[in-house]
């Protein structure tokens, strides 16, 4: 979600800048767009750190004797993202 909202902020201070030609006394549109895009890009760049670190997974391995038998058990467990 927070990728696309980055993007769709990009777009909108992108038209902001180049594509509308207002000119309004209260307000520098073309501030504004720069704005946008910078928080745009913030945003997307947050996104994708926060989409890489979810999809880490950790593997324990683990050996040991069983006494009763004396065979070696040999148990692996993989830890994936925690859920929200």
């Amino acid at each position: 979600m927070s990728i696309g909202l980055g993007i769709f902020l990009f777009v909108v201070g992108a038209i902001l800048v180049w594509a509308v030609e207002v000119q309004l006394e209260w307000i520098d549109l073309d501030m504004v767009g720069y704005i946008l895009m910078g928080a745009g890009f913030l945003v997307f760049l947050l996104g994708i750190v926060l989409l890489a670190r979810r999809r880490t997974s950790s593997t324990v391995s683990a050996t040991h004797v069983d006494p009763a038998t004396g065979d070696r058990v040999t148990r692996n467990e993989t830890r994936g993202p925690d859920p929200l």
